[in-house]
C-alpha cells in the first residue's frame, strides 16, 4: 500500500475534515469551555481553602453520577434518534425525545430523593478521620451545603440534555453550543461575584459556587427549549412534541431493548468510578484533595477524544440508519484514528503543565506535589483511554450495548475497582500516583477486546429499517 493510499484509508481527506468539523468541533468547543469555566470555578473554590475545595469535590463526585443516569438514559433513545434522522422519519425522532424526558424527569425525582435524605451519610464516605490535612467536619459541612443548592438545577440539566442531545443528533450542534457557551459565562460571572462577594454581594464561598451553576443550567435549558421550539421547520421533532406523551409501544419496546443495557452500564460505571475514588480516599483527605486538582485539569485535556467518542455515534449511526454500511466502516476507521492520534498529542501537552496547574490552588505543598504526579499518571494512559471510548461510541452506534455494557462497566468492577481497592488498602507501601498509573495501564485488555469488536464489524446493524412507527 502506497503512502497516499494509506493516508486515504486512515486518515481521511479534505471533505472527510470537513465534515468532522461540521459535527464535532461545535461539541469540542461546548465541551471544551464548559469544561475550562468548571476548571475556573474549582480554581475559584480551591483560593478559599483546602476544607471548600474537598468538599466541593467529593459533593461533585456524588453529582457526577446523577449526571451519567442522565447520559445514559438519553443515550438508548439517542441510538435510535440518529437512525431514524438518517432516514428521514421525524415522527420517530419525535417519540425518541418524549422517551428522553420521560425517564430523565423520572430520574430527576429519585436524584432529589437520595440527595435529600442520604447525601451527609454519602459524603461521609469519602472522608477519612485519619486525614493528615484538612477538617473532616468542615469538609462534610461544605458538601452537604453544596449538594443541597445543586439539587434546584437538576431538572433544568436534565431536561436540556434529552433537548441538545436529539439536537446534536439530528445535526444540529451549534446551538447547543451557543447554549452551553451562554451557561458558562453567566456561571464564570456568577462565581466571581458570589464566591468571593464582589460588587457589594456578600461571600458565600462553596454556596456562592453551587447557585452560579444552577442559575447557568437555567440559562442553558431556556436557551435550547426556547430556539427548538421557535425554530420547528429545522426541527420537525418539535411539532407536536407535547401534545401528547404516546409512544408507539414497539419504539418503547425496542428502545428499552437497546437502551437498558447502556443505561445499566452508565449506571454501574458511575458507581464504579465513584467506587474507585472512595477506595482512594482511604489514603485521607489531601489524597482526595490532589485528585481533584488532577481530574480538573484531566477534564479539561481529556475534551477533544470525548467529544470525537459523540462525533462517531452521530455520524456512524446516520449512516448505519441510511443504510450505507460500507461508508460507515470506512468513516469510523478514520475517526479512530484520528482520535487515538489527538489524545496522544494531548497527552504530551497535559504532562508538560503537570508542575504548572497545581499551583493555582491555594492550598499545601504536599498536596500539589501528590497532584502533579497524578496528573502524570493520567497522561500517560490518555491514548489508550481514547481508543476505548472510540471502540465504545461505535459499537454502541450499531446498538451492541450489552457488549458495551460488558466492556464498560463490566471492566470497571471486575478490573479497575479491585486492582485500586487491594492497593489502596492492603499494600500501603505502593505510592498513590504508582496506583494511578497501574489502573490507567489497565485499560491495555479492554483496548485489545475493543479493536476485535470492532474490526469483525458486529455493530454494523440497521436497527430503524424495521421499525418506524
Amino acid at each position: 500500500m502506497s503512502f497516499s493510499a494509506f493516508v486515504r484509508k486512515y486518515m481521511g481527506d479534505r471533505q472527510f475534515y470537513k465534515m468532522l468539523a461540521g459535527v464535532a468541533l461545535p461539541i469540542i468547543v461546548q465541551n471544551a469551555i464548559t469544561t475550562f469555566v468548571n476548571m475556573l470555578d474549582n480554581i475559584m473554590v480551591g483560593k478559599i481553602g483546602t476544607d471548600p475545595m474537598t468538599g466541593v469535590s467529593i459533593a461533585n463526585q456524588l453529582v457526577f453520577v446523577f449526571n451519567i443516569l442522565v447520559f445514559g438514559a438519553i443515550s438508548g433513545a439517542g441510538i435510535f434518534t440518529s437512525q431514524y434522522h438518517g432516514s428521514g422519519d421525524h415522527a420517530g425522532v419525535r417519540h425518541t425525545t418524549r422517551f428522553k424526558l420521560i425517564v430523565c424527569t423520572a430520574i430527576t425525582l429519585i436524584g432529589l430523593f437520595v440527595f435529600g435524605f442520604f447525601r451527609e451519610p454519602l459524603i461521609s464516605l469519602y472522608i477519612s478521620d485519619s486525614a493528615a490535612v484538612g477538617d473532616p467536619a468542615a469538609t462534610l459541612g461544605f458538601g452537604s451545603e453544596y449538594i443541597a443548592i445543586i439539587m434546584i438545577g437538576l431538572l433544568p440539566f436534565a431536561i436540556t440534555q434529552s433537548y441538545a442531545g436529539t439536537l446534536r443528533e439530528t445535526g444540529e450542534t451549534v446551538v447547543p453550543m451557543i447554549a452551553g457557551i451562554a451557561a458558562v459565562l453567566v456561571n464564570l460571572a456568577l462565581n466571581w461575584v458570589l464566591i468571593f462577594g464582589k460588587l457589594g454581594a456578600p461571600a458565600l464561598g462553596a454556596a456562592g459556587a453551587a447557585i452560579a451553576t444552577v442559575v447557568s443550567r437555567y440559562v442553558e435549558m431556556l436557551i435550547v427549549v426556547i430556539w427548538t421550539h421557535s425554530h420547528t421547520g429545522r426541527n420537525p421533532f418539535a411539532k407536536g412534541l407535547y401534545k401528547s406523551f404516546r409512544i408507539p409501544v414497539k419504539v418503547v419496546g425496542e428502545i428499552i431493548r437497546k437502551g437498558t443495557p447502556l443505561l445499566l452500564n452508565e449506571t454501574l460505571w458511575s458507581f464504579g468510578i465513584a467506587a474507585v475514588a472512595q477506595c482512594y480516599s482511604v489514603r485521607g483527605l489531601e489524597v482526595v484533595s490532589a485528585n481533584n486538582i488532577s481530574t480538573t485539569v484531566m477534564n479539561l485535556f481529556n475534551v477533544v477524544f470525548l467529544s470525537l467518542g459523540n462525533a462517531i455515534a452521530i455520524i456512524v449511526g446516520q449512516y448505519l440508519g441510511a443504510g450505507k454500511t460500507e461508508e460507515a466502516v470506512d468513516i469510523d476507521r478514520k475517526l479512530l484514528v484520528v482520535s487515538v492520534i489527538s489524545s496522544v498529542i494531548t497527552g504530551l501537552v497535559m504532562a508538560a503543565v503537570a508542575p504548572v496547574f497545581p499551583e493555582f490552588y491555594n492550598t499545601e505543598p504536599e498536596i500539589k506535589a501528590l497532584a502533579a504526579k497524578l496528573i502524570l499518571a493520567v497522561a500517560a494512559g490518555m491514548p489508550l483511554q481514547s481508543f476505548l471510548n472510540a471502540c465504545y461510541f461505535t459499537l454502541r452506534s450499531g446498538g451492541k450495548t450489552f457488549i458495551t455494557f460488558i466492556f464498560d462497566s463490566g471492566a470497571i468492577w471486575a478490573i479497575n475497582y479491585p486492582i485500586v481497592f487491594i492497593l489502596t488498602h492492603f499494600a500501603p507501601s505502593v505510592p498513590v500516583e504508582m496506583i494511578m498509573l497501574i489502573e490507567q495501564m489497565s485499560a491495555s485488555l479492554r483496548c485489545i477486546l475493543g479493536f476485535i469488536l470492532v474490526k469483525k464489524r458486529i455493530w454494523v446493524n440497521n436497527l430503524v429499517e424495521e421499525k418506524k412507527p
